[in-house]
This record gives C-alpha cells, structure tokens and sequence, in this order.
C-alpha cells in the first residue's frame, strides 16, 4: 500500500497538486481490533501520515481491507451506518456480494463463486466425480462450498464428505478429520480455507502420512510458503490450485509476510490495485465540472472537504488500466473482473516447490468464463506422475449395462445392471437404456440392435426336412398297399373286406399322408387355407370309410331274428352314399370358413433363450370355423371308436373291429395329447406338433388296418382262401 500511494504521489499526470496520505494499523486477525481500529479511523481522532501542511479532512474517507470476509462483514456493516467506502483485497466471500446490504463495499479480489465455478469445471473435466470437501469454519468457507455444491449439481460429481477445519485448531478434532479424509474413497480433496487453516491442516495430513490424495487448493493458500514447506512435499506434490494473476511490480521489495511474497505478487497486487481505484476516483472527483457526467446529486463535489458517501459514488464508477496493463472497474455488486492462473506444484530437483502455471480461467464481460489448461505440463498429486488420477465411487458401466443408483447414497455410487432382452446402451457410463425398434432386437451383448430372425418351419430345416421324408414314406407305403389290393382285388381276404370302400380308404390315408407337406414352408394365403381343409377333408373321409365298415360288420352279426334282411339297407351303394355324405358335411363346413374368415398368413413374436423371434404362422381366421372342423373329426372318431368296440368279439376271421378299435384308440390318444402340446410348443415347433399329430395318427391307421392284411397277402398265401375265412 505505502508503494502504491508514493508511486501515485510521485506521478505528476494522476494527481497532480494533490498529496495521498494514509493511516495503517494491525487487525491481529480479530473482529473486535479490526473494528475498533476502523472505528477509531473514520472518527478523525488519529493524525494521517500526510506530511506537515497537508489540508484534508480530519476523518479516513475511505478504509482498505480487511483481508479475511468475516472482518469485512462487520467493519461494512458498521461503517454503512457512515457511508463510508471499503475497499478489501482479499475478502472473497459470496454473501459480500450484496449491494442491498452493503452498499459502500468494493473489493479487487473476486467473488469465491467465480472461483467454485472454476472448482467445478475443473473437476468434470477431468473427470473427477468422487470429490472430498475441506471448508474454514467461517463466512467465507460455508458460503463458498455453498456455491461450489450448487455448481455440482447435476453434473455428475458427487460430494463423499465434507469436512470442517475447527477454530483453534483442536488436535483431537483435527485428527478425526483427517482420519475420515484418509479413509475415503475419494482421491480429490477440494479445499476452501484460509492460510492458517491450511497449515494446521496439512501438520496433520504429513503426521498421518497421507501421500495418496490430489488436493485442490483455493488462492488462499497455493502459493503459501508455510504451506509448500519441505516437510509437506511427499504429501503435496502436485497439488492443483487457483491464483490470482500474478503481477511484477518493479521496485518493489517487501518484508517476510504471508501477504509479500515478492515471488508471487497477487494478493499484493490486489492491495495495489485497491489504492489505485481510489486514486482514480479522486481524480474523477478532480475532474468534474458543471454539466459534465460526474456530478454527483448535480453538482460537483469539493475535494478537500467532501463526504465519504461521495467519493464511494465514485469508486463504484471507476474505469481504468493500471500501470501494469490490467483493465479494472467493478459491478453493480462491487465486484472486479476475476482472472484466476491454474497453478501446479512441482517439485525441483533441489527439493523444493516450484509453482507452475499451467493454464487459466477468466471471467469477465464478453468472455462467459474462458478455461485454459496444458494437460502435458502437469504433475500430478497423490504420486500419479503424469498419470490422471481417478477419483470415481463406481467403475463406469460398460456398454450393455445401465447405471442404477445405490440405495442411500449419492447417484456417482451406482451398480451396473445389465439392459433387459430388447434394449441396449453402446457406450460406457449410461444412465438408461435403449428400446429397440419395431421388429429389431437387441444381440447378446445388449450393445446393438439387430432385425429379428423370422422363423417358420422351413424345407431346408432339418426338423422339416425329417417330417417331409416321414410324409413321403407314408404316402408310398399306402400307395404301395393300395397297389398290393389292386393286385390282390379278387382273392377271397380283399374281397370279403369290401375292397371298394378299401380302396377309398387308401386314398384318404394317403390324402392324409401328403396334406402334412402343406404345413411346412413359408405361409401364404393359399397354403394356410389348403393345410387346414384338407387336413380336415381327408380325415373325415378316412374316418367315415372306417365308420362304414364298422357298421357294416355290426349290422350283419347283430340281425340275429329269423326272416331280418338289414343288410339290404347297408350295401354298397348306401355305403358309398354314407361315406359321401359324411365327408360333404366337412366340405361344407371348410366351404363356409374359407368364405366367411379363411386362414391368413400371421407374425406372432415368440421370446426363445436369444431373444424373440418373429414367428410366421397361419393364423385360423375363425376360430368357431376351426372348431367345428376338429370337433366333427373327434365326433366321427368317438362314434367309430364305440362302435368298434361294441363289434370287437365277433369272428376276427370275418371283421377287423379289433383292428380298427386299436387303431382309433391310438388316433383319439394322439390327438388328445395335442392339445396340451400344441399349446407350450414355441414358435416353428407348434407346426412340428401338428405335423407329428397327423402323421402318428395316419401311420397308425395304416399300420393297424392293413398291415395284417398285407402279411396274409404276401407271406401266408395259402390263409388267403374261402375255406381258411369260413374255418370259424
């Protein structure tokens, strides 16, 4: 200060024929001296150190200081009842800015919320989202953390602690704070503290030999000599922190202070530049005239006995650049352009600490907060070297995963939880994940999504392929018998199971062999409405051909009374009008459900192991349709099934009821065990039982029926006889 007001008192330009004076007294770091002492100033009742003659008002119009934010409050707060002006150098607490409150207070050290704005880039982006607080127990520490957890917030950075540095520094409290600092996971420790705070502090930091944690330090103590001491190297090296511009101000030289490093001038050049705002408002106070825009209530102000109320009216207008280059005004709120440089902590190879500038952060009109750092130049703290330290409460998820809050804490603490089948993420560390699109599922991984396999049961699938030769073999095998009857047509065994309604039932079995090759391949609209009818035709067919023969062996056994003739009503002709009209009710109905609601090609998704597929099915159409074909199949087989059974013990020489009451007996277990089947069957292999049902109950019919009659007719030849039939 006193450098200052000389190197102004000797320019013959800023004020000439005007002599600053000025009154210094020690605060001892008390509210109660500093106030008194201000008190004591603008009372008048101390003598400036202005030199004899000088003419000036018996009252300190203005008061440079205090350094600490507590003090200013209350020197402010007092002194506003006085209008007299304060300019401090290095009170940076948020609640100063308050021109409602504190109206004659300006200050050339920038607000604490520009430096935890600065804080706050810092940490995203580097990363940092895991981050320890270390805050004064004061104004200045509460309202600045205040400031910084706001600026967090929704930025991803979390806060694991926040810890109080205690006033008078109690070992026992400082102990169990730095025990919770070295316990925590968090590798960044962010620090709003003054000097002496900071030195206490890292006493006990380097007695606990905490070597592990990248501090980041507020201006307050970076650049602090007793602080960067040896002793505290291993502990600190590489710490990061926020400075004020320094500034060289030739011939200056200054005694062993905490405030003079000569080394590094900056909350020195803030004392500077606080005199010279005044200075500059007395010059403007110099330059008034009438009509000019300096007035002040319209009218000009008399320098040598002007109120203070005045000069502060001026200080709040200034607008200058000081010797050093730097442009200087302050805000609605009193406050300065910020300019902070980044400082790192590098250790000399004689062992000391050299404090490098490695970037900046400027706020200031027009700029909107410029941030500057040179990663390469960095040294990092807690013995990283050249490598980022990582400060995260959770490992990033990796891509397929989502983040998912842990219960309780705070949202960097986070599981990993793998996306569901359908959704993805395709980078690390996200928070939701993503649905897939219409007919698109996600792979294995959950990272991509992929189109969804349309499945149905193919000719080229093995599974297919299996069923096709199945069918074949049976329509052949039936093609094969009825050529064996053909051949055999006039021998008494053929004949004397009527050979045309044998005849008729070949056909069907085959009909039915052949209709299961409708159910495999693509879908279409035609195939879907063939599969379903003729499944259904050739059945009732088959079946109604079993019916007549059945009823046929009954009725000739059964008429029993003397003079009865009933199988004149049972010949031929009305056999083959039975068979056709049996078969013409399921024509009908078929006939009916392609006109009113045939079948249809449909998509249905079906979830497997992989994910679901896209499944393409016939889809019934009418389900009352589809009903009634099946439900007339079971009524023609039920009828059949009891009426073979009724003639089971005739002469097995003359009827095969036991014959076909086996084989209905395996055709209604077939298809009473389809139904459950069909219902938990995924996907393709609801066709694959279908086809297996029409197949099982064909072959079963074939086999039953005529297997045995085929063995007579071509191994046992000489059974083939009237004589042999008639033995009975």
């Amino acid at each position: 200060m006193v450098f200052a007001v000389e190197e102004i008192n000797s320019d013959p330009h800023l004020l000439p024929n005007l002599t600053l004076g000025y009154l210094a007294a020690d605060t001892c770091l008390a509210e109660s001296t500093t106030l008194s002492t201000a008190l004591t100033m603008v009372t008048g009742l101390q003598v400036s150190r202005a030199g004899d003659g000088c003419q000036s008002a018996p009252a300190v119009p203005v008061i440079i200081g205090d350094a600490r934010s507590s003090s200013s409050m209350v020197i402010a707060d007092t002194l506003g009842v006085f209008d007299v002006p304060m300019v401090s150098y290095m009170a940076s607490c948020v609640c100063l800015s308050n021109s409602v409150k504190y109206p004659r207070f300006f200050r050339t050290m920038p607000s604490d919320a520009l430096q935890a704005r600065a804080m706050a880039k810092l940490l995203q982006l580097l990363g940092w989202s895991w981050v320890g607080l270390v805050s004064a127990d004061d104004d200045f520490g509460r309202f600045a953390i205040q400031i910084l957890t706001e600026e967090l917030r929704g930025t991803g950075v979390c806060v694991a602690y926040h810890q109080v540095v205690p006033k008078g520094y109690a070992k026992e409290k400082l102990k169990s704070m730095v025990e919770t600092i070295k316990r925590s996971s968090a590798r960044v420790v962010v620090t709003f503290i003054i000097g002496q705070d900071a030195k206490a502090l890292m006493e006990e930091v380097v007695h606990q030999n905490i070597t592990d944690k990248q501090w980041l330090a507020n201006d307050a103590w970076v650049t602090l000599a007793a602080v960067s001491a040896a002793q505290n190297i291993p502990s600190l090296a590489g710490t990061l922190g926020f400075a004020l511009r320094k500034a060289d101000m030739p011939g200056l030289a200054l005694g062993k202070s905490i405030y003079a490093d000569v080394a590094q001038l900056r909350a020195t050049y803030n004392v500077y530049k606080a005199v010279y705002a005044i200075a500059h408002a007395i010059k403007d106070m110099l330059a008034c005239l009438p009509g000019s825009g300096l007035l002040i209530n319209g009218q000009c102000p008399d320098v040598m006995n002007f109120h203070p109320y005045e000069l502060s009216q001026y200080i709040g207008r200034v607008n200058f650049t000081t010797p050093l280059g730097e442009q200087l005004y302050f805000d609605e709120n009193g406050d300065p352009p910020a300019s902070f440089d980044i400082l790192n902590w590098h250790v000399t190879p004689q062992g000391k600490v050299e404090f490098v500038n490695i970037g900046y952060f400027v706020s200031s009109e027009g700029s909107g907060g410029r941030f500057h750092i040179d990663m390469d130049r960095v040294i990092w703290g807690g013995g990283q070297g050249d490598r980022v330290p990582v400060s995260i409460c959770s490992t990033p998820c990796p891509a397929g995963t989502r983040k998912a809050v842990q219960k309780g804490r705070p949202e960097c603490c986070f599981d990993c939880v793998r996306c569901p089948g359908g959704e993805i993420s395709n980078e690390t560390g996200s928070v939701d994940c993503i649905r897939c699109p219409a007919r698109f599922w996600s792979d294995s991984d959950n990272t991509v999504c992929l189109p969804q396999q349309v499945d149905f049961l193919s000719h080229n699938d093995i599974m297919g392929i299996i069923l096709s030769i199945v069918s074949v073999a049976g329509a052949i095998m039936t093609a094969g018998t009825l050529t064996t009857f053909l051949y055999y047509r006039n021998t008494p065994l053929v004949r004397a199971n009527n050979s045309e309604v044998s005849f008729m039932l070949l056909v069907s079995l085959k009909l039915c062999f052949l209709c299961a090759l409708a159910f495999i391949g693509r879908p279409v609209a035609w195939s879907c409405a063939l599969r379903h009818t003729l499944f259904g035709i050739s059945f009732v067919l088959c079946i109604s051909c079993l019916l007549s023969r059945t009823v046929v062996v009954l009725v000739a056994f059964r008429s029993t009374l003397p003079g009865e003739n009933l199988m004149r009503y049972f010949g031929p002709a009305q056999q083959r009008l039975g068979i056709s009209f049996c078969t013409l009710v399921q024509v009908l109905i078929c006939v009916l459900w392609l006109v009113l609601a045939p079948p249809q090609p449909a998509e249905r998704g079906v979830r497997e192991n992989r994910g679901p597929k896209i499944v393409l099915e016939c889809d019934v159409g009418s389900v009352v349709g589809f009903g009634l074909v099946l439900g007339y199949i079971g009524f023609l087989a039920c009828l059949c099934l009891l009426l073979a059974f009724l003639a089971r013990k005739l002469p097995d020489n003359f009827n095969e009821a036991k014959l076909i009451t086996f084989s209905m007996l395996i055709f209604c277990a077939v298809w009473v065990a389809f139904v459950p089947a069909y219902i938990s069957s995924p996907g393709k292999y609801t066709v694959a039982v279908e086809i297996f049902a029409i197949l099982a109950s064909s072959y079963g019919l074939l086999l039953c029926i005529f297997a045995p009659k085929c063995f007579i007719l071509l191994l046992r030849p000489e059974r083939n006889t009237k004589k042999h039939l008639m033995a009975r």
